[in-house]
């Protein structure tokens, strides 16, 4: 019997983008803008400061969304899609969200450099964690901090990738599955 194969990082990195991400989208039997929206709900909440509850905010969006307003989006790939904010990426994310926020609000000269952010952040995440009744504390100190820039970036950089992932997807899903219905075609015109 041999043994497992070792991947290097780049490649679980994107054998977890293609078995988490792109086959569901594949695989999905809904209309293709179905399977979009999903996408595009996923991407949007991901692109927000709310880590840690992004699922249980597409779940929130696609109950209140389909109950109330009768739009529907296919959960499963809004739910996959707020991975793309995750424990590697959150700081990266939330530093970016923040110098877009200082760029709106017009703070040319206060932005923190990203490893002042990082520290300040990974700082009161230590003290949450050993004093779990300071965290409410730390998120008071996190919001004077970086609240109104975070917050303020977040919204450019969600809509940016909710119109993004909406467009991407629909022409990803509608391209594999023009190539798949013309190889069917093919496969049934030619003699066995």
């Amino acid at each position: 019997m041999s043994a497992p194969r070792k991947f290097g990082f780049l490649e679980r990195v994107k054998r977890t983008v293609r078995y988490r991400l792109h086959i569901p989208m594949l695989r999905n039997k809904q209309p293709p803008t179905h399977v979009a929206r999903g996408v595009m709900v996923g991407m949007i909440w991901a692109m927000t400061p709310f880590f840690g509850i992004h699922m249980g905010l597409v779940f929130a969006t696609w109950l209140v969304s389909r109950w109330l307003f009768g739009w529907n989006f296919c959960l499963v790939n809004g739910l996959a899609w707020t991975w793309t904010t995750n424990i590697f990426t959150v700081i990266p994310a939330f530093y970016l969200f923040y110098l877009t926020g200082q760029t709106l609000l017009g703070n040319f000269s206060d932005p923190l450099g990203y490893e002042n952010f990082k520290s300040a952040v990974m700082t009161a995440e230590h003290d949450a964690v050993e004093n779990p009744s300071q965290l409410g504390t730390q998120l008071s100190r996190l919001w004077d901090a970086f609240g109104v820039p975070l917050f303020a970036g977040s919204v450019i950089w969600a809509a940016i990738s909710g119109c993004l992932a909406y467009w991407l997807s629909l022409g990803f899903v509608t391209r594999y599955r023009q190539r798949r219905a013309n190889k069917m075609s093919i496969a049934k015109k030619s003699p066995h």
